[in-house]
């Protein structure tokens, strides 16, 4: 085995992933599901360093979040930023490839998890998202609506499922 072949991607460069976007937490739910049809099917192509279980499980955590409470603040410095920016936050894209500083591995929730139990915890906490407000403010964007929520929760989505393509 090359030493290449052991290094993680840069998903920042990554530039096979594709384009989603999602206006509905069902679009999300159907979305993952047509996932993991393709992987149980042997029809999954991967261009990021994580399993499809891994990849939902950490969006399902990152949702939780909202209602269990989020585990890391942020400085006020790059609250005020991102809080200017919020727009661009709701309803852009995210960015690939970044990383919190001073976390493990870049964000939280990266545990590998079975494509069961991913999509499992995914369907659950969209679903308690569909119908029940977050609670918690968000550390970085603050106290958000329950819509706000939901469309931050979606870009979330976006951004690591566009790592999946079904072949």
């Amino acid at each position: 085995m090359s030493l290449a072949a052991t290094q993680p991607t840069n998903t920042g460069k990554v530039t096979s992933r594709r384009t989603l976007r999602f206006h509905s937490i069902d679009e999300a739910l159907d979305e993952a599901n047509r996932l993991a049809t393709a992987e149980r099917a042997g029809r999954l192509t991967q261009v990021g360093n994580w399993t499809l279980g891994q990849a939902l499980g950490h969006i399902a955590a990152w949702t939780e979040f909202g209602y269990n409470g989020f585990p890391i603040g942020a400085p006020w410095f790059i609250r005020l930023i991102v809080w200017l920016q919020k727009k661009k936050f709701l309803d852009g894209p995210m960015r690939a490839g970044v990383k919190i500083p001073g976390t493990p591995n870049g964000t939280l929730a990266t545990d590998p998890m079975s494509l069961d139990e991913g999509l499992s915890r995914f369907e659950a906490a969209f679903q308690r998202l569909k119908s029940e407000p977050q609670i918690h403010p968000s550390p970085v964007l603050g106290k958000l609506t329950h819509d706000e929520s939901i469309a931050l929760n979606l870009r979330h989505a976006e951004l690591h499922l566009s790592f999946f393509t079904p072949t």
